[in-house]
């Protein structure tokens, strides 16, 4: 059985912030075992781990947790009520863009960086409008 294109983007989207998850657990873990930190010294904003690299990591695990239950709830609407027609075809662009956005967060905060994150972010957010005017159209 293979999973439509809508499966796969919501399984992928979820499959994407535990592993953004797990390599913020990844990272604290070394920082602890290494002696570098204490375990119960932790920013909630990552705004005290060395390097600027925590700080963008917890910023694009937040940035999913924000807002991919939005596209998770339209997606899995779609697939319960038959409708996935509508979402198929932007799903896997969907996906994509989520996670060219976490990646490249967590490469650079430059200017060009941030322009890019927010084209991604940008096209999400169209996908997302499209596909609750066209789902609120079939009701």
């Amino acid at each position: 059985m293979s999973l439509s294109p809508s499966a796969f983007a919501l399984l992928g989207l979820v499959a994407w912030t535990v592993l953004l998850v797990l390599l913020l657990v990844s990272q604290r873990g070394l920082l602890v075992m290494a002696g570098r930190m204490q375990v119960n010294v932790f920013a909630a904003d990552g705004s005290n781990t060395p390097g600027t690299f925590g700080q963008r990591l917890v910023r694009a695990h937040a940035n999913c947790v924000e807002n991919v239950p939005l596209f998770a709830a339209v997606l899995l609407y779609a697939m319960v009520t038959g409708q996935s027609q509508v979402t198929d075809p932007l799903a896997p662009i969907l996906l994509g863009a989520r996670i060219l956005q976490s990646v490249v967060h967590l490469i650079s905060t430059s200017a060009l960086a941030v322009w890019i994150r927010f084209a991604a972010f940008f096209v999400q957010l169209l996908i997302l409008i499209w596909w609750l005017l066209r789902l609120s159209t079939l009701i």
